[in-house]
């Protein structure tokens, strides 16, 4: 019975994929419940990363709020070119018609000093600062997709490398128990291999509640609740090849972060430009006529009305406008420094996790690997106890399960740089790491 468990056993484990092949995608119906206005057409099968971010790109709520927000900044700049309305006054004087006064009259204010212009700019600029959070939010949203997509890839290896794990733990309880009744071992062997059957099993069922939640994180990306797809077709291994810190830190300042900030800055000195216009008064321009029926003639009436700036000349509005102003510079400043030290963690944090699946691939499994074969080899001869199987075949599963964390962690910091440099020119999944084959 052992020849035939040892076969079986490195069967298992040969035959479990570390990589996802793609396969066909088909796109099911609307999900039932949901209103017209609010459909989302799914792929059913397998989904591609591809897939996932159409669909994000096209029914994520947050990029739909991003989109209202620029339309709503569209009309604030057209309202701020749009002159100031005119007024029409009547007065009527006496009610004796016979030396009754009527007048009438049209009153224009007259912007003066840049205000209209320095107020366009100023809803220019916050329309500009929609539009790059705009930006921001899609850089945002494929960064969550691609972390959430290759989540799920690993979480599917891993639920793979648990199955296997418990029809290996079955097969050595089935044999061990066999041993015990032929005398030829302890039944102290055969409960500890159900103690680690049982194991297997707890991590099995771990792994299918993970999967259950990888599914539905990558499926709100796009505002399901209800994933229709199977699985995630891509491979776990095939790792992005990250540019140098110091191109990465050049890409930044092109960043939709830094952007923001900088028309933050543009935009509160247009601000202030407005509040100074303001310090001097607009002028307001009558025109009229004015019927004297005592005297029995019209009588034309020019007017022009200026406030006098005594007491309101608009001084606090100005210190607070100039107040924010250098608020949003010191902001600024801030986030260059925060997203400086932010990229150099994730580029470090990056460099580790590659130098690990490097050394995982090169030393790690391959010596795993090999302790288990010469504990098979020798369980078969008789030179080593049940145990000792055991023990090399968790510590070959243990090296399985830290290399997918880890092509895992990989994946997540490559999606936080995209995140923080907003472009997908900083990463190039061109560069596949090959697994080693257990």
């Amino acid at each position: 019975m052992q020849k035939l468990l040892l076969p079986l056993g490195l069967a298992a484990l040969v035959h479990f994929p570390i990589s996802a092949h793609a396969q066909a995608n088909s796109w099911a119906s609307p999900l039932p419940g949901e209103n017209a206005a609010s459909r989302i057409l799914q792929p059913s099968g397998s989904l591609t990363l591809a897939a996932a971010l159409e669909l994000a790109m096209r029914s994520n709520p947050d990029l739909a709020v991003a989109q209202r927000e620029v339309e709503a900044s569209s009309g604030g700049v057209r309202q701020a070119g749009i002159m100031p309305n005119p007024d029409i006054t009547a007065l009527v004087e006496d009610r004796n018609k016979a030396t009754r006064t009527t007048t009438l009259q049209i009153n224009q204010p007259i912007e003066l000093f840049g205000k209209r212009s320095s107020r366009i700019t100023a809803a220019e600029r916050g329309r500009d600062a929609a539009e790059v959070e705009l930006d921001a939010k899609r850089a945002d949203i494929r960064a969550t997709v691609a972390a959430a997509f290759y989540t799920l890839l690993s979480t599917q290896e891993r639920h793979r490398l648990a199955q296997a794990s418990v029809e290996l733990a079955q097969l050595a309880t089935n044999a061990a128990s066999k041993r015990v009744i032929a005398g030829k071992v302890s039944p102290v062997e055969e409960t500890r291999a159900r103690v680690a059957e049982s194991g297997m099993r707890i991590d099995l069922a771990q792994a299918v509640s993970e999967l259950v939640t990888a599914r539905r994180r990558l499926a709100a990306t796009w505002g399901s609740n209800s994933p229709v797809f199977d699985r995630a077709a891509g491979q776990v291994d095939a790792l992005p090849e990250v540019a140098t810190l110091s191109t990465l830190i050049r890409q930044l300042e092109d960043s939709p972060n830094l952007q923001r900030a900088r028309l933050e800055v543009d935009r509160r000195q247009a601000l202030a430009r407005v509040e100074s216009a303001k310090q001097i008064p607009n002028v307001t321009v009558s025109v009229g006529a004015k019927r004297d029926e005592q005297l029995g003639r019209n009588q034309a009436i020019l007017g022009l009305s200026v406030p006098l700036p005594l007491f309101d000349r608009n001084q606090g509005n100005l210190q607070e406008a100039l107040s924010r102003t250098d608020k949003a510079r010191d902001e600024l400043t801030a986030t260059k420094v925060r997203l400086r030290n932010e990229l150099a963690q994730q580029h470090e944090r990056l460099t580790t996790a590659r130098a690990e699946v490097d050394m995982l691939q090169r030393d790690v499994l391959p010596g795993a690997q090999s302790a288990y074969e010469a504990a098979t080899k020798g369980f078969e001869f008789g030179k080593f106890g049940f145990l000792d199987v055991l023990d090399a075949q968790r510590t070959l599963f243990q090296s399985r399960s830290q290399l997918l964390r880890t092509l895992t962690e990989v994946h997540l910091v490559a999606a936080e740089i995209e995140r923080l440099v907003g472009s997908t020119a900083a990463l190039n999944p061109g560069l596949s790491l090959k697994t080693a084959k257990p």
